[in-house]
């Protein structure tokens, strides 16, 4: 392995372990989000999402991977509802409809694709 320079080394993420839920805080009443990585070609972002909180229902144009890090949610795509927990997955097609909600707190990672 060689020692070379880490791109954007300055951030305390890139090129070191990180727990991911430990990355954003909860706020009471409130949804939080930290971006993670910020690119032409996609974004990857962490949500806290306080219980009854949630992101109404809307579409993007881009296809998305949604990551459970903590606790449980709701994601309704294209009218169909999915209860999620910690550890599971959902793709969601671009120009679906799709909206969230905290069940109770949780954290949740958004991979968004750009073409």
């Amino acid at each position: 392995m060689t020692n070379e320079q880490i791109p954007d080394a300055a951030d305390p993420l890139v090129g070191s372990a990180s727990l991911l839920s430990g990355l954003v805080e909860y706020q009471g009443e409130a949804v939080v989000s930290r971006t993670l990585v910020h690119k032409k070609t996609g974004t990857v972002t962490l949500f806290a999402f306080d219980k009854g909180q949630g992101l109404s229902e809307h579409t993007t144009p881009h296809d998305a991977l949604v990551f459970i890090a903590e606790g449980t949610g709701e994601i309704i795509l294209s009218g169909v509802s999915h209860q999620m927990q910690q550890g599971e997955a959902l793709i969601m097609p671009a120009n679906h409809s799709h909206s969230v909600r905290a069940v109770e707190p949780f954290k949740m990672l958004l991979v968004m694709i750009r073409e």
